[in-house]
Formats: structure tokens, sequence, C-alpha cells
């Protein structure tokens, strides 16, 4: 199989993903450059020295018992975790940003957002987030492939080395 520049950073994005210890989204983010350079990574995760077993990663009961005002979220990492300046870099994530994520993204020069699911679409969040990147011209487009899946098979690829 030959996968397509697209598909294969939001594969690195979901592969990401698979570093998040939240239990209910796992969400990765990749920055690329004008050179198809990944240029920053992030998932969604607790802040440098916050323990992951630690902190909460619920979404019941009061609100610092639950992980919203603790977790990074994908797409903030990766710009916090960026090598270069990200003008007119492109992002990568699985699910499309919420509104502070996007003024990041604003402010650090991103450029354009591919994005698999925006299953939070009709929430004043994305609303309020699709409104600021429409009036800083961020384009963000959902990201189509006839691709299902992608097996990462680790003991298979040894023989084929």
């Amino acid at each position: 199989m030959i996968i397509n520049w697209d598909e294969y950073f939001m594969g690195i994005a979901l592969l990401s993903s698979l570093r998040s210890k939240d239990p209910n989204t796992r969400v990765g983010a990749c920055i690329v450059n004008e050179d198809k350079r990944i240029v920053g990574v992030g998932y969604n995760g607790m802040p440098y020295g916050c323990d992951d077993n630690v902190f909460p990663w619920g979404k019941e009961g009061d609100y610092l018992s639950q992980k919203y005002p603790y977790v990074v979220h994908a797409e903030l990492n990766a710009i916090l975790n960026a090598t270069v300046s990200l003008k007119n870099c492109v992002l990568y994530t699985a699910l499309f940003p919420c509104n502070e994520c996007c003024k990041a993204i604003i402010q650090s020069g991103i450029k354009k957002i591919y994005y698999l699911s925006d299953k939070y679409a009709d929430t004043d969040s994305v609303i309020a987030a699709k409104k600021m990147l429409d009036a800083a011209d961020v384009e963000y487009t959902e990201m189509k492939t006839k691709i299902e899946n992608i097996i990462i098979d680790f003991e298979s690829q040894k023989s084929v080395l």
C-alpha cells in the first residue's frame, strides 16, 4: 500500500494519539511545514510535571474533579513542541480543534487544518473556532480517504527488512 502525504501526516497524528492516557478522547496532532517536514507533534495529555496518574481523566463531578481544567489539547501541545516557526504550516488533527486551540493556531501562523472528525460541530466552542478561523483566513478541510485502517506490525517487519 502506498499512502499520499495527507494520509501519511494524518497517520502520524493518529499514531501520536496513542500516547494519550485519556480513556474517552485520544487526539493527536501533527504540524508540517511547506517543505513537507514535520515540525511539531502532540497529543492530549497533562502538562509537564503533572502526573497522569494523579490528575483526573473523568468527565463527571465538579469542575476540579474533571479533566477539562488540566489537559493540554493535542493541537496546542503540537504548537508548544514545535521546533521552528509555524508560519504557513499545515496542521493535521483527528478532531476539529476547539476555540482555545484555534486561538493558538491562528497566532502561530498555521494556515491550513486537516481534520478527520467534526463531531462537536454544533457546540459553541467549534462555532466560535470556525468564526475565528474564517476571519483569519485559516483554511480547514475534512480529510477524505479510502483507507479504513493501517496496521503497523512490528514483528513481521523484522523479516522484510
